[in-house]
């Protein structure tokens, strides 16, 4: 982890006071994290999983093995990778995979990560397991709502690469 994660300035959550907030501050603990968070939750609610996926990875790799942040942005991943699978390829048996292994990142990590509906992800990755169904039309909550992309979150994802 370097610094740079936390000299980006942003915007404090539209609701609550979620893990990652220092409300006292007035910013987050990780910005970099939180900017990848909003892009990849509204990339993923619009049905662009590989972009949302990007979002995540790119923040993955920032955070050292053990760490919270790195097990949230992993799981993060593989919750994009397996709607994915679902999605794009009809293959339920590898989104069961990726969802199982997703599961094991978030376990553990606050109900309110950056203001993701972390428990609500683990809760609709379980009954996906049964019902692969659920994923369809399904969106991530962050901060209380569910939003959607717009040009500035497909542009942060192609600057990704």
């Amino acid at each position: 982890m370097t610094d740079h994660t936390r000299t980006l300035t942003l915007d404090p959550p539209t609701s609550g006071n979620p893990t990652g907030w220092n409300a006292e501050s007035g910013k987050w603990e990780h910005a970099t994290l939180r900017r990848a968070v909003v892009h990849g939750v509204r990339l993923y609610n619009s049905g662009a999983f590989h972009e949302s996926h990007d979002c995540f990875e790119s923040e993955w790799y920032n955070y050292g093995s053990g760490t919270t942040e790195s097990a949230f942005a992993h799981g993060m991943v593989q919750v994009a990778a397996g709607a994915y699978k679902h999605s794009d390829f009809e293959n339920d048996d590898g989104m069961r995979s990726l969802f199982e292994t997703a599961l094991q990142y978030l376990h553990g990590v606050p109900n309110d990560y950056y203001g993701v509906d972390v428990l609500g992800v683990r809760t609709t990755l379980t009954n996906a397991l049964d019902d692969p169904s659920v994923v369809d039309g399904w969106q991530i909550e962050l901060d209380g709502e569910r939003p959607e992309a717009g040009p500035e979150d497909y542009e942060y994802a192609e600057r990704l690469d």
